[in-house]
């Protein structure tokens, strides 16, 4: 009888686990978009072709930009709408209403800065020509959405979020959406105002030749600019007036006042980490501080194979699932002035065009320039007023409500001063920090404030940008529509099948004297009540940095200093660059395999970008190399392995993984012992190339007090002691975590990645929960500062990437069908598509796919063919 109960119940059991898994298959399934058979659109006027191929990347045929944008948008809709929805309630300050209180430090300082009134205001910037394609988009977009009964129609996301949070609702999409994702793409690629106020913070406690250490000058030597000083001449493009009539140029040298730096004590300090905490509130959509590098080069064809130029490019930004680029292929059946579009390669999702990749006629790939394009301002601010030139000037404010799901609407209070908006409010005890601030030991009245100036808070015409680099035909029109990317600041490459070559670096850059003498622009925020250190406009872009066909053949940009010349018609760009050792490394690789009988193929571009060369490595191991492990043998065996290491970095298991795990575990020891044991914990060394830069002025230099590991008192260590203790701990590291014995160790077993969901993934959800998001874990070679840059922190006591190549291509302007693509996780948005993460184990292993263009290519390629035609009049 019993084992008739037991079966009965095991039959049971299995019709439950049956009829759960039909259910949850139709609830997954219920979300996944048509992508064959026919469907009608309203407002198209022709009938559109969305041709996708095995990796469900659509190219959408049309015969006008209207037609073409409206099936974009309904594609990626039907492709991303989550993402879509998320991203824009993120840029719009109104996540709460998506995800409950958990958003509501991030919409406090979204709509402090008010990114979305930036968007509304630009729509009147922008050119007819853009708006059509924005409204197009949001149109198709619309009738996406128009199509479902609920919103998990849409997305599983909408069936978990719901399950918290009943009664969402999707609004229809609009142009100031797809505008406003642009100030977050900006943000993110602000490179340095963490420094900024990390220097502010740090510079009240140490000495400045301590703080000098953590933030070392660029070093050519070994790390060339990507031009050389005489490479570029300003002044051969149109007048900056006739191409950004909104913005105002000035010459690119303002004069140095005297000095009257802002006071740096420890109230002030408290005041610069609650703006400090506040901006960190904004989740990095794109990425932040170290993981928004990119690598980006150009070849020309006398030093190619196929005799034409070669162009590559993989932007390393924050990682997760989906992946931040959308593919997509956009055709006019017949390119004309009306229809002039024939491109393709990586967008957002949102946002209609082509960010990077090739046209018909020429290819761009981008990095960040890592200018410094913003500046914070210490305000003196009494009641409702501040302090400017000696009068008390009233502060602009304004209120604003933040809708909470299953919560209490929250009101948000802000207030601006004439260089932005102040930040510091947004943290609720900031009030309290800044009031009676000790200013050189003397008490003061003032309540002090940190204001935020920044370019891309300054409506801007970058979205004409985009268009006009994907319509454009030759350098000069590329150049012309570089000229209208304001924010965020970056660097340019491209390439034309005519043989050409060239870089370009737009963007708004302000003018501003420095607030503290011997020191450059932007280093330290600036006093606010003091009107000579305001910006004064912005760097003319006939003064930005360019070349065309360089007698070197080539260009190599990876956030490095652009430029080594100096004088009056060159600008200040930034302090603040990548210190240059990727850029280094792949200058070093096209050196190799130069001359008549070893030209450059396109293979070997993407070997390159995948290459795990660790350039800053020798240094380090020649100083462990001459520690001395007498009488720890256990430890000695692991030091040896460095002695014949190739500094590659691999995720495999042979003689260098192996090496690469030891290195690394000494080098995240190094790192704790010498800087994290003083440093604020928010404020954590990351072992990034600033460190790393940083190491090789410590290494020459023994007895530095930034040695002295401050946990053990009644001790001052110097070089050599902790170089000892780190080569021992990594030691006993690795034995705990994959073995005793070094040839179980791995570097890919330590650095792996999991992709996790920006909204469903994180450690705060569910685990059964997140197994339905996310994905992985996966074994990554490369590391940080390296060509193949999966980055890891170093103050997290792990090493899990955090950000990596979010993409990668190389296009064959010599033949466009022979260009290659990957990403780092797949088309589709929806978990379980077969097209979620179909791309994912490719890119960890450095694979490509081709990447068809012409229309036979993508023809011969093709899976599956969704035809978009007109709604008639019968049918609404």
């Amino acid at each position: 009888m019993a084992r008739r109960v037991g079966l009965g119940v095991l039959i049971l059991l299995v019709l439950l686990v049956v009829a759960l898994a039909v259910v949850l298959t139709g609830v997954v399934r219920q979300s996944w978009p048509q992508t064959s058979g026919e469907l009608r659109l309203n407002g198209l006027g022709g009938r559109v072709e969305v041709i996708r191929d095995a990796r469900g990347v659509s190219h959408i045929y049309a015969d006008s930009t209207d037609d073409l944008f409206r099936a974009q948008g309904f594609v990626a809709a039907q492709d991303r709408f989550f993402e879509m929805d998320f991203r824009r309630h993120v840029t719009a300050g109104r996540l709460s209403e998506m995800v409950g209180s958990a958003g509501l430090s991030t919409d406090k300082v979204v709509r402090t800065m008010g990114w979305r009134a930036v968007a509304e205001k630009e729509l009147g910037l922008i050119s007819p020509a853009t708006r059509q394609y924005l409204d197009a988009y949001a149109d198709g977009v619309n009738d996406y959405i128009s199509r479902a009964d609920s919103p998990s129609d849409m997305g599983l996301e909408y069936v978990v979020l719901g399950q918290q949070f009943p009664g969402y609702t999707v609004e229809r999409w609009s142009a100031v959406d797809s505008l406003a994702w642009l100030k977050a793409m900006g943000w993110d690629l602000i490179s340095n105002y963490g420094d900024e106020l990390t220097r502010a913070r740090l510079g009240t406690t140490l000495a400045p030749d301590r703080l000098a250490v953590l933030f070392p000058d660029y070093s050519v030597a070994g790390h060339p600019p990507i031009l050389g000083s005489d490479q570029w001449a300003p002044g051969s493009v149109p007048a900056a007036s006739a191409i950004r009539p909104a913005l105002t140029d000035h010459a690119a040298s303002a004069p140095s006042p005297s000095p009257s730096p802002v006071p740096l004590t420890s109230m002030t300090a408290a005041v610069f980490e609650s703006a400090q905490s506040a901006l960190a509130a904004v989740p990095a959509l794109l990425g932040r501080g170290d993981g928004i590098g990119s690598n980006s080069w150009v070849v020309a064809g006398a030093k190619t194979t196929t005799g034409k130029p070669l162009l590559a490019n993989d932007p390393h930004l924050d990682t997760s699932i989906p992946g931040i680029w959308y593919q997509s292929g956009l055709h006019c059946r017949t390119v004309s002035a009306a229809c002039p579009f024939d491109v393709a390669g990586f967008t957002f999702a949102g946002m209609p065009g082509v960010i990077i990749g090739h046209n018909q006629s020429i290819a761009w790939g981008l990095t960040s320039l890592a200018a410094d394009v913003s500046d914070f301002y210490l305000e003196k601010v009494t009641d409702q007023t501040y302090l400017r030139d000696g009068q008390q000037l009233p502060l602009e404010t304004s209120t604003e409500t933040i809708k909470v799901a299953g919560g209490n609407d929250v009101q948000l209070a802000i207030r601006r001063t004439v260089h932005g908006p102040i930040v510091s409010d947004v943290i609720d005890s900031v009030g309290r920090v800044g009031r009676n601030a000790l200013v050189r030991l003397v008490p003061q009245q003032d309540t002090y404030a940190v204001s935020l100036a920044w370019t891309g808070l300054v409506p801007n015409t970058t979205a004409d940008a985009i268009f006009g680099m994907n319509a454009a035909s030759n350098f000069t029109e590329f150049r012309a529509a570089a000229a209208k990317f304001a924010a965020p600041s970056q660097n340019l490459v491209y390439a034309d099948t005519a043989g050409h070559i060239g870089y370009q670096a737009p963007g708004l850059v302000p003018l501003r004297p420095t607030s503290v003498p011997n020191t450059p622009p932007g280093y330290w925020p600036a006093p606010g009540w003091d009107s000579q250190y305001d910006w004064k406009g912005y760097v003319a872009f006939e003064q930005m940095p360019w070349t065309y066909d360089p007698p070197e053949g080539f260009v190599v940009t990876a956030n490095n200093q652009v430029t080594s010349a100096t004088g009056p018609q060159v600008p200040f760009l930034t302090s603040d660059w990548d210190f240059g050792w990727r850029s280094a490394r792949i200058e070093t690789l096209l050196k190799q395999t130069d001359g008549q009988s070893a030209k450059i193929s396109p293979q070997r571009m993407g070997e390159i970008q995948n290459d795990t060369y660790n350039g800053f490595a020798p240094t380090l191991v020649q100083a462990l190399l001459q520690i001395d492990l007498s009488g720890d043998e256990f430890t000695q065996q692991a030091q040896t392995l460095l002695g014949d290491w190739d500094f590659m970095q691999p995720a495999d298991k042979g003689r260098s993984s192996v090496r690469a795990a030891y290195y690394n575990a000494v080098w995240m020891r190094i790192i704790e012992y010498t800087f994290n044991d003083e440093l604020p914990q928010d404020l954590q060394a990351n072992g990034g190339a600033r460190y790393m830069a940083a190491m090789l002025t410590l290494l020459k230099d023994p007895t530095n007090g930034w040695w002295d590991d401050r946990r053990t008192p009644g001790l001052v260590e110097t070089r050599d002691e902790i170089l000892r203790r780190a080569l021992v701990q990594a030691r006993l590291d690795l034995a705990k975590h994959l073995g005793k014995d070094p040839v179980t160790w791995s570097w890919g077993e330590l650095h792996t990645l999991t992709e996790e969901h920006q909204v469903l993934g994180g450690p705060t959800v569910p685990d059964v929960v997140r197994k339905v998001f996310n994905r992985g874990p996966v074994e990554l070679g490369g590391g940080s500062s390296i060509v193949n840059a999966n980055g890891w922190d170093a103050s997290k006591g792990n090493f899990e990437v955090y950000w990596a190549p979010s993409m990668r291509m190389v296009v064959d302007l010599g033949n466009l069908d022979e260009s290659t693509w990957v990403t780092q996780t797949g088309t589709s948005g929806h978990p379980y598509s077969s097209h979620y993460v179909d791309q994912l184990d490719a890119w960890a292993a450095g694979e490509t796919f081709p990447w068809p263009f012409s229309r036979g290519a993508v023809e011969q390629a093709r899976q599956e063919e969704l035809v978009l035609t007109p709604q008639d009049a019968s049918s609404g």
